[in-house]
């Protein structure tokens, strides 16, 4: 059994979001099943969806029996109304601790989330990580299909494949199309195509918006779907100023590389080494694992990107609270490129307050090159992290 980084509060309510599949409801059971005192809610459950979007009051009903301590409603996006009562029951100070789990932050905005400010904890739980999956790690197959918790049931490549092609059937029809998220399913479908192949890429979204025959607007909103459902996550353009950040394109990176593989439509294609694709797939895998791990670590770290005018490129800069900020460039290689090196030197001897600068890669021999750490992306990643 794989163990997760992720270990929740147990005294204090709290949500817990992370995309379909991630491993909520698992994580959810491993720390609450032995006990029986848990009531527990599954709204993808037709009788529970059923039963308390007729009478959410039920959830009052059910606690006023004094029988539970814990209250865990899963998708609780579902149902945003229960928000309302969960909002009661701690005002009431009721001793009954609330786990609330969803994958769409977008339907509890609309639904009055925001009366539990302060209230909740928020914690995210993510598809797995190199250090969760620990011996069971295989970075091409993380590469080729991901890390979803389910994908640890199949050895055969092509129930990976099958696997992560409903899984993205599944994502347009629960989370997009029943939850009417958008007027028109054609072009959100054609742009889940686009945005993937665009995965890591500065976002042009005037071009988007001419590929797939809509407006600029429309393409950010989609944009901003992918965030709330917990599919993707901006990287944004460097800048002392946050004002001046905001208003650079950002990256974008959809949450996890074999999804990103499914919805590209290349799932068939095999990922070889040196190739641009690998490449890509690479600096993606690393990006998504420094996110997670400073989300479970409670870091706080600012990560982001710098383009320079001349092109000049940093792939991911991590600012610390109280600590030089990192310059990283992430190379697939498994030799070192000393041109790499001195490029990123160059950065760093024009940067305006203290940083280190890195390159992380899958060269297994630590140095330093024109004053730059060079090292594997592992060690890289612990020493940050």
């Amino acid at each position: 059994m794989v163990g997760r980084i992720l270990k929740l509060n147990t005294s204090n309510s709290l949500f817990l979001f992370g995309a379909r599949g991630a491993g909520k409801s698992s994580l959810i059971r491993e720390q609450f099943s032995t006990r029986d005192d848990v009531l527990w809610i599954d709204l993808l459950s037709d009788d529970d969806e059923e039963a308390f979007r007729r009478q959410p009051s039920r959830l009052a009903e059910l606690l006023a029996t004094g029988r539970y301590r814990i209250a865990v409603i899963d998708e609780v996006q579902k149902n945003p109304k229960l928000l309302d009562i969960v909002h009661l029951e701690i005002e009431k100070k009721a001793n009954v601790q609330f786990i609330l789990s969803g994958s769409s932050a977008r339907k509890l905005k609309r639904g009055g989330a925001n009366l539990l400010a302060g209230r909740a904890f928020t914690f995210h739980l993510f598809p797995l990580t190199h250090r969760e999956l620990g011996a069971y790690f295989d970075l091409h197959q993380a590469l080729e299909f991901g890390t979803l918790p389910k994908l640890l049931e199949f050895t055969d490549p092509l129930d990976s494949s099958r696997f992560l092609k409903a899984y993205v059937r599944t994502y347009l029809k629960e989370e997009v199309v029943l939850e009417q998220l958008v007027r028109k399913v054609e072009p959100f479908q054609d742009f889940l195509e686009i945005c993937a192949v665009m995965n890591g890429q500065i976002i042009n979204f005037a071009k988007i918006a001419q590929d797939i025959g809509v407006d600029e607007k429309t393409v950010k909103t989609y944009y901003d779907i992918l965030v709330d459902t917990l599919i993707g996550f901006y990287l944004p353009s460097f800048h002392r100023s946050i004002r001046k950040r905001q208003r650079e394109a950002p990256k974008f990176y959809l949450f996890d590389t074999g999804v990103r593989r499914a919805l590209a439509n290349t799932l068939s294609l095999k990922l070889e080494a040196q190739t641009y694709e690998y490449g890509r797939a690479f600096e993606h895998l690393v990006i998504l694992e420094v996110m997670r791990l400073n989300s479970y670590a409670e870091a706080d770290f600012k990560l982001s990107y710098l383009r320079t005018k001349d092109d000049a490129e940093i792939d991911l800069i991590i600012e610390r609270p109280g600590a030089p900020d990192v310059l990283v460039e992430i190379k697939s290689y498994k030799r070192l490129d000393r041109s790499d090196a001195k490029k990123l030197n160059a950065l760093k001897s024009a940067w305006d307050r203290p940083a280190e600068a890195m390159i992380w890669s899958q060269d297994p021999t630590e140095t330093v090159v024109e004053g730059i750490t060079c090292l594997p992306w592992q060690t890289g990643l612990a020493r940050i992290l």
